[in-house]
């Protein structure tokens, strides 16, 4: 694992054996960091642009972009031991996964918005942003994440490629 190599000896082995044993976990985090800042930023782009009166629209296109970011992501270096499929295969099944998540993330933010009406005229606009953010941004993100990683690597990268296998890839 290349990306955990230098410096290691400073960490205390015990540590170390823990964080090397939760590598691709931890990898899929970061990516999902990554992804969460560009959600972040495309939904506040069009919300403060051209959809500020659909949140839940803003919120669909920056977890389409977001989920483009992440497949790349998670391809070429979260799952990378991973495999077992042709890649338009495993192109289709991940975007499948993604669109199922995408329900998954915007899922509590509709509830609050048209189920509990945590909405303008109801509640003040900052009141409304808040909602959005927590139960988009933070809830949603967050069960879609879980979600994702188990169904990424139920079905998506089933396979642990050894080896002399990735070097064919």
């Amino acid at each position: 694992m290349s990306w955990m190599r230098g410096g290691w000896e400073r960490v205390p082995p015990s540590w170390r054996l823990l964080l090397l044993s939760h590598a691709e976990v931890l990898k899929f985090a970061a990516v999902g960091a990554t992804t969460w800042f560009v959600d972040t930023g495309v939904v506040y782009a069009l919300k403060l642009t051209v959809l500020q009166d659909k949140p839940v629209t803003a919120r669909a296109i920056g977890v389409l972009i977001a989920t483009i970011v992440s497949y790349i992501l998670n391809r070429e270096w979260s799952f990378a031991s991973r495999g077992g499929r042709r890649r338009h295969h495993e192109a289709a099944l991940f975007f499948a996964v993604s669109a199922l998540a995408v329900v998954v993330t915007i899922i509590p933010q509709a509830v609050a918005l048209y189920i509990f009406h945590i909405r303008v005229p109801n509640v003040s606009a900052f009141t409304q942003a808040v909602s959005n953010f927590l139960t988009g941004q933070i809830l949603g993100v967050l069960l879609a994440m879980v979600f994702r990683y188990w169904a990424l690597r139920r079905f998506v990268f089933p396979e642990q490629i050894a080896a002399p296998e990735l070097e064919k890839l």
